[in-house]
């Protein structure tokens, strides 16, 4: 190897320690304490999503978790909004369901150790909840303007538990300061949106408004107080 090697993989390092250290951190103390314990909200997520695929895939258990847990824009409000939640777990019919458990295992579980629990669930419904409503926002506008959806998405099932997984990945990577790892997953949905512009595209991009959003939020409430000028 090169000195001009040399400094490049000292670089290299130096980078990954800067991006992914203070994560790395943090996941592998928790993790090391109380090993599967510390995240029993992501096995739990992951075990109710293979059981939601399992039910749907049966003669007797389509209507079911499609009455239960399907979400479309041409809903009732109230009837989407009582159905979001276990949308969470219903994964998508057209893509393999070892995609979804990976994506909730690792992005879940490394929230859960990094955010706890209720932040973890309160950042994963707030994104699921703001592709819900896009949807309807979207058909409303129609297909000409460029937030726009046609009318035939109004029937089209949400994205399940990705709009979470893209959410918790951005809001994780900006707590603990991976600024460039959360950067290209917003740079990914936004080209996603642009290549494929469909519903699921930009629901996963409305969760990266939503999760940005919410840094911002976090950011103005930990802010510390502006310096007062002492009464002379």
């Amino acid at each position: 190897m090169t000195g001009t090697d040399r400094a490049w993989a000292r670089r290299g390092r130096t980078w990954a320690r800067e991006e992914w250290g203070p994560l790395y951190g943090t996941v592998h103390a928790r993790l090391r304490a109380r090993g599967w314990a510390a995240i029993p909200m992501t096995l739990t997520a992951v075990c109710l999503t293979a059981a939601l695929q399992y039910v749907q895939n049966q003669p007797w258990g389509f209507g079911f978790v499609q009455h239960i847990g399907s979400v479309q824009a041409e809903l009732p409000l109230g009837q989407a909004l009582l159905r979001t939640p276990l949308s969470l777990f219903v994964p998508a019919l057209d893509l393999p369901v070892w995609g979804a458990l990976a994506q909730i295992l690792l992005v879940s579980g490394i929230a859960e150790l990094a955010l706890g629990r209720r932040r973890t669930l309160v950042v994963a419904y707030v994104c699921t909840l703001a592709g819900t409503l896009y949807a309807r926002l979207g058909v409303a506008l129609g297909p000409d303007g460029p937030l726009g959806l046609p009318a035939s998405d109004a029937r089209v099932v949400d994205t399940g538990p990705s709009a979470a997984v893209v959410g918790l990945a951005v809001y994780v990577c900006w707590r603990h300061r991976a600024r460039c790892t959360g950067g290209l997953v917003v740079v990914l949905m936004a080209a996603e949106c642009v290549l494929a512009p469909n519903l699921a595209g930009k629901e996963h991009l409305a969760a990266v408004v939503a999760a940005l959003t919410l840094c911002a939020l976090t950011a103005l409430r930990h802010r510390p107080p502006a310096p007062t000028c002492a009464a002379g």
